[in-house]
């Protein structure tokens, strides 16, 4: 009876470390969109494919995520992505996730998407991703390289398809500046008409017109929105803040895997 009860709690206790090292093989949800568990990228390289990830979120909702890990185990590597997509919650109620995992000593790279972003972004241009914008870097050893492309080209292919619920504000856009520029030559050409002959349009402009043409310029000139430029990518601060934490996406187990 006794040896009953060993062998009872021997097998107790392997099944309840087993349970814990299962659940430890997934890094809990991170507060960042890039996240790398090896030391591979440099913290510049993390904070620039960073401020593209939230940028790209903040204007559009879909969030793209990156886990660098050393291997996945016994694991495959697109049931790990796949499932690690999954506990994280990476997309919004649309489920518009991307979950990117590399493992770096396995040499195995996996892109899953979330159910809302399968029809743009479908199983053959997830592979052709992998194949022809991130595995060439990796096998030169550039992981940055590879990730940095392999970003572009989501983005590229997932362009319009969701627009955000709640944009930012501060990024109306307004009048051009060539046509406020059109606009204060006319105004500046009806002053000086106005003056009429005899000298008199050199005092509307010297005088009033002066005034008048600045007023306007003004007014016209204060309905320019912000720089322009591409809303995700490029330099510069993200425009609000860091990443403000996944949406509770989901996956269906579109995407593609591969080794590299």
């Amino acid at each position: 009876m006794r040896k009953l009860k060993i062998a009872f709690y021997s097998i107790l206790a392997f099944l309840s470390l087993s349970t814990a090292v299962f659940a430890q093989e997934f890094p809990a949800t991170p507060a960042t969109l890039v996240n790398d568990y090896t030391g591979t990228l440099s913290a510049d390289q993390k904070q620039t494919l960073e401020r593209k990830l939230v940028q790209y979120n903040d204007s559009t909702s879909t969030q793209i995520a990156i886990a660098i890990v050393n291997t996945v185990g016994d694991y495959d590597i697109g049931e790990y992505a796949l499932e690690l997509g999954r506990k994280w919650g990476v997309g919004s109620a649309k489920n518009n996730g991307i979950m990117i995992v590399v493992a770096i000593g396995d040499r195995k790279l996996s892109i899953q998407t979330g159910y809302g972003v399968e029809g743009a972004l479908p199983d053959v241009y997830t592979k052709r991703i992998r194949e022809d914008h991130m595995n060439p870097y990796f096998k030169q050893g550039d992981y940055y390289g590879g990730l940095n492309e392999g970003t572009d080209a989501i983005i590229g292919y997932l362009k319009g398809e969701y627009k955000n619920d709640k944009p930012k504000a501060g990024k109306g856009k307004g009048i051009p500046g060539a046509a406020i520029v059109f606009i204060i030559v006319l105004v500046i050409a009806f002053l000086v008409r106005r003056g009429g002959g005899g000298g008199g349009g050199s005092q509307v402009i010297g005088g009033r017109g002066v005034a008048d043409a600045l007023f306007w310029s003004m007014l016209l000139g204060g309905g320019r929105g912000g720089s322009g430029g591409s809303d995700w990518g490029g330099g510069g601060s993200s425009g609000g803040g860091g990443f403000g934490g996944f949406g509770g996406g989901s996956f269906g187990g579109g995407g593609s895997s591969g080794s590299w």
